[in-house]
């Protein structure tokens, strides 16, 4: 497996970067560890989801804003990409109209905002909390 990744959106791309058009053309799985800022939102809208392989999947585990839910339900339904997982929606909890919990999507997976939720990363945060509340009281 060959990890690719691209540059901070509207920032020149440093050597072991490629520009995000053709990250989408390249990619056979595509995840999202990205902040929400106004140049983000949306970021895979329909044109992005049209410029990746047919046979990619989209994770985003980041920030629901990131990704067009109605571009991305289309493109499911209509086979642009293989597949998605999502962990985050932008509102949450989200409405029961909301367009990718329709039950026609069979090829998207939803988790309902867990994927912190590991025992690890648990004990990741307690161990953290445990420091902080250590240094608040020294």
């Amino acid at each position: 497996m060959k990890v690719i990744f691209t540059q901070n959106l509207g920032q020149a791309c440093r050597d072991d970067e490629l520009p995000l058009s053709e990250l989408l053309a390249r990619a056979d799985a595509l995840t999202l560890h990205v902040p929400l800022t106004p140049t983000s939102r949306n970021m895979i809208d329909s044109k992005a989801l049209e410029a990746m392989k047919a046979t990619a999947v989209l994770i985003n585990t980041g920030r629901g804003a990131l990704v067009d839910p109605v571009a991305l339900a289309e493109a499911l339904r209509a086979g642009t990409i293989s597949g998605a997982a999502i962990d985050v929606l932008e509102m949450e909890p989200p409405s029961p109209d909301h367009p990718l919990l329709a039950h026609d999507i069979p090829n998207l997976l939803c988790t309902p905002h867990v994927a912190w939720a590991s025992e690890k990363a648990q004990a990741t945060l307690a161990s953290r909390l445990e420091v902080l509340v250590r240094n608040a009281l020294q």
